[in-house]
């Protein structure tokens, strides 16, 4: 394994557009990076042709056999003991045998999860892995941690949620003290559920820069750089800022074209609203990483076009060469209050 030349592992066989767009956003990705290798893991008969035209980046390019990919439907952790030889299955075993520095797949990501916890296990002292997804925000991005790996949490799952995903920002987002909040229904430490208010007295304790509870308006103020919460509240509030961004943008167009005068004033705007565009675009971000196991693997949305693929990609060689999968390793072995540590 090399953070000098990462090499990262693609289910090539996962995501909606499946191979094709895997393996346009592999090549897109080489050729915007010259220290990276790729990995593409699926059915070689297919993606032979589609690699055909690479020309000299097929030279960085290895194509490693597999069968296709765990229906969306199937059962996490059946699916991946019954098909050991799943495109998502062999790339998360590329990562634990070395061949491989990161992963990244747009299939199913309970599959993902499962595939990641038995071939990596989690990290030493981790209780549950956690999926952490960047939102836009008013500073750049948010980190919001759980997006859905964990519904139903503990307190001290949620304070090493929070130890992951400060670190998380730190290395792979550049934030050199993360500030980091706890969703609630209120900045209040009365208010907020059971969970929120003993995850609270936890996190509070932790060499962290932590602000207190935050509300939902936090996840793209800008007030913060990581977010905590359930796995249930976290995949709602992304769920929801998806839509809502998705309508804003669709809302804009059918205004834009509503009257003449709407749409010069959408011709003069037009490169403030590509900006807009861009910063509302998850494929921008291209893939969430799933924090607390052993190696870097990265879940993309199954809608991934090749241009997500690429920032996929890329957000996984920054992680190998920051050093990220080291740093976790460290951030929960940090002096903790015996009930924050994994059981």
């Amino acid at each position: 394994m090399s953070t000098d030349s990462p090499a990262v592992a693609v289910d090539a066989m996962g995501g909606d557009q499946a191979p094709e767009a895997l393996v346009a956003g592999s090549l897109t990705a080489l050729r915007q990076e010259r220290d990276l290798r790729v990995i593409l893991v699926g059915r070689i008969d297919r993606l032979t042709p589609l690699v055909a035209g690479g020309g000299d980046l097929v030279s960085r390019l290895t194509l490693e056999e597999s069968e296709g990919a765990i229906p969306m439907g199937a059962h996490p952790a059946q699916a991946v003991r019954s098909q050991p030889r799943s495109s998502v299955a062999v790339a998360v075993r590329l990562v634990g045998s070395g061949r491989a520095d990161a992963c990244f797949s747009a299939g199913h990501s309970g599959a993902t999860m499962a595939a990641a916890l038995l071939q990596l296990r989690r990290l030493p002292g981790v209780a549950r892995p956690a999926i952490g997804t960047v939102l836009p925000s008013s500073s750049g991005g948010t980190l919001l941690v759980d997006a859905g790996a964990q519904v139903e949490c503990r307190p001290e799952w949620l304070a090493q949620f929070a130890q992951l995903g400060s670190e998380y920002a730190r290395r792979a987002l550049g934030v050199e003290r993360p500030r980091v909040g706890l969703l609630s229904n209120g900045e209040e430490t009365s208010k907020g559920n059971a969970l929120v208010q003993a995850a609270h007295a936890l996190i509070s304790q932790l060499d962290l820069r932590y602000l207190g509870p935050v509300e939902g308006t936090d996840l793209v103020s800008g007030k913060v750089d990581v977010v905590v919460a359930d796995g249930f509240v976290g995949n709602v509030a992304l769920k929801t800022a998806e839509g809502v961004a998705e309508a804003i943008m669709a809302a804009l167009r059918q205004e834009a074209s509503s009257s003449l005068r709407s749409r010069l004033g959408a011709f003069l705007l037009l490169p403030s609203l590509r900006r807009l565009r861009q910063r509302l675009d998850w494929g921008q971000v291209g893939a969430a990483p799933l924090l607390g196991v052993r190696g870097l693997v990265f879940i993309g949305h199954g809608r991934s076009d090749a241009r997500a693929v690429t920032s996929a990609i890329r957000v996984a060689a920054a992680a190998v060469r920051s050093g990220l999968a080291e740093a976790w390793q460290s951030a929960v072995e940090q002096p903790i209050p015996a009930q924050v540590q994994g059981r």
